[in-house]
């Protein structure tokens, strides 16, 4: 992949999102659309990355200043003005593999394979296609008998048997450099639509003798985002084929369809996860914990061996020891937990004065009862216990061993006094 250059369409509007967020910033999972397409390119070998940006072009480049290069396209005039803009930026020597904004589900894999049989075929454009079962709004991909590529049309150009073709263009493709920069700007503007459409490219490379060929993907690499429903779709299949992943290496998840498990967690076998749970990034779950139903795990959150954590829980940036207890309706955020500790239904730790966060600890074998509030900076030491509904005020460790009731809370052996 070395002598690849990748070019991202990414300069549209998005109308049909009815957004005011760039199209490609919009996320799936954890990622922007932008961002996936990026981290898989790279994962498939190419290092030299250009987007056409347009609407918005300021907050794109914002986004991955530091990660690839950037083109603007002046006028949003079409993917074939898009690429007409790239080609200026380009280096003579090698091949150019395009591909859409928003479609992030295409693989690294696949895109390894497009360049592979690209390169194998000494072919002047490798298409990228998909058959799907209702391909409305795709355009087709139309051959001769011979089975070679003739040309892409569009759903409302379409006549006659072409509407039965199921064969779809995915809107990716590996040219020839050379011949890109020669033929790409004698496509004309659609007088319809007043745009430049890339798909006529290979109309022109097929007059011109040129040699078309294609590689295949599945169905679901192939779907483009145009619509939040799309975005929806699109969410549900990154997430489908995490937890599959997960339970084919020993986590149970009860209910997948009300799961959402973000693709960066990491969860040890024989963990246990409960319907309606949420579990985000940059999150670790070590072997045999139990997780909801209705938790929700949020970033920076680690849980160590046997750990259960149960409904209506909330963890943010909070580090739990083994076997640690925290079951009902509690929230722990910015917290250290030691190990066999019982957190008691209810209890908060308040680390956020409105204006910095805080640091709670809680040493091992500690008990906090029902409804307490732990204000943050506080420590509770080892074997410490908390009464139910007592308030731990910032600064005012409890020692180890020591029980506090109370509100503020105060050392059990003064009577509470």
């Amino acid at each position: 992949m070395e002598n690849i250059t990748a070019v991202i369409l990414a300069a549209g509007l998005g109308i049909r999102m009815k957004t005011d967020v760039p199209k490609v910033l919009h996320r799936i999972g954890s990622k922007t659309m932008l961002g996936r397409i990026i981290a898989n390119l790279k994962k498939s070998g190419v290092t030299d990355i250009i987007a056409v940006v347009g609407h918005k072009a300021d907050i794109v480049e914002s986004f991955f200043k530091e990660a690839i290069r950037f083109v603007r396209q002046p006028e949003l005039l079409g993917s074939g003005d898009a690429l007409a803009h790239a080609v200026d930026y380009m280096e003579e020597d090698g091949d150019v593999l395009v591909t859409c904004g928003d479609t992030p589900l295409i693989s690294d894999d696949t895109y390894a394979k497009l360049v592979e049989r690209h390169i194998r075929e000494k072919a002047s454009c490798t298409l990228l296609t998909s058959t799907i079962a209702d391909p409305a709004s795709y355009g087709r991909i139309i051959r001769d008998r011979r089975g070679n590529v003739l040309r892409i049309v569009e759903e409302k150009d379409l006549s006659g048997a072409e509407k039965e073709v199921t064969e779809i263009n995915v809107g990716t493709y590996c040219f020839r450099k050379d011949n890109l920069k020669k033929f790409v700007r004698n496509i004309k503007i659609n007088e319809k639509k007043k745009e430049f459409y890339l798909t006529d490219m290979i109309d022109i490379l097929v007059r011109n003798g040129k040699r078309i060929v294609s590689e295949t993907c599945e169905a679901e690499e192939a779907v483009g985002v145009n619509s939040r429903k799309d975005l929806a779709d699109m969410n549900r299949i990154i997430n489908r084929k995490n937890v599959e992943k997960l339970m084919d290496s020993g986590v149970t998840v009860i209910d997948p369809d009300t799961t959402y498990i973000d693709e960066t967690a990491e969860i040890g076998r024989d963990t246990i996860i409960f319907p309606c749970t949420v579990i985000e990034s940059d999150i670790r779950i070590a072997e045999g914990c139990k997780v909801g139903p209705f938790a929700r795990l949020r970033p920076g959150t680690s849980l160590s061996r046997g750990v259960e954590v149960g409904n209506y829980v909330e963890l943010c940036r909070t580090e739990i020891g083994e076997r640690t207890k925290v079951k009902h309706h509690a929230y722990l955020g910015d917290t250290v937990v030691g190990r066999d500790v019982n957190i008691g239904a209810g209890t908060i730790t308040a680390n956020y004065d409105g204006k910095n966060k805080y640091r709670t600890e809680i040493g091992d074998n500690a008990f906090i009862g029902v409804g307490a509030v732990l204000i943050a900076p506080v420590r509770i030491g080892k074997g410490a216990v908390v009464g139910a509904g007592s308030v731990i005020t910032k600064n005012k460790d409890v020692p180890a061993g020591e029980t506090v009731i109370g509100v503020p809370a105060r050392p059990l052996s003064t009577g509470g006094r």
